[in-house]
């Protein structure tokens, strides 16, 4: 059985998925009109990122599944490493 990660798996092959990823905190702020929402995961040194065009449940402490791609993002003049995510699915 085919899954929609894997169809997004064969189709970017710099696409990364990962399950059962525990949540140590999850911030909102509001850009614009979007909420820029944070995660960071449990095991992992970086922030993983995504936009929604409204407020969600806090998923501090909650398993959660990841498709993401890796980046750099340029902040005070650093470059650091955060993942974008594509698709959040609670496991």
């Amino acid at each position: 059985m085919n899954t929609d990660s894997d169809e997004l798996l064969k189709k970017h092959s710099n696409l990364i998925h990962s399950e059962d990823l525990t949540v140590e905190s999850h911030t909102q702020r509001e850009q614009g009109e979007w909420f820029l929402q944070t995660l960071m995961i449990k095991g992992y040194d970086v922030p993983f990122k995504y936009r929604r065009n409204k407020k969600f449940k806090n998923l501090t402490g909650h398993k959660v599944n990841l498709t993401y791609y890796p980046r750099e993002e340029s902040v005070a003049g650093f470059k650091i490493e955060t993942m974008q995510v594509v698709r959040i699915r609670r496991a």
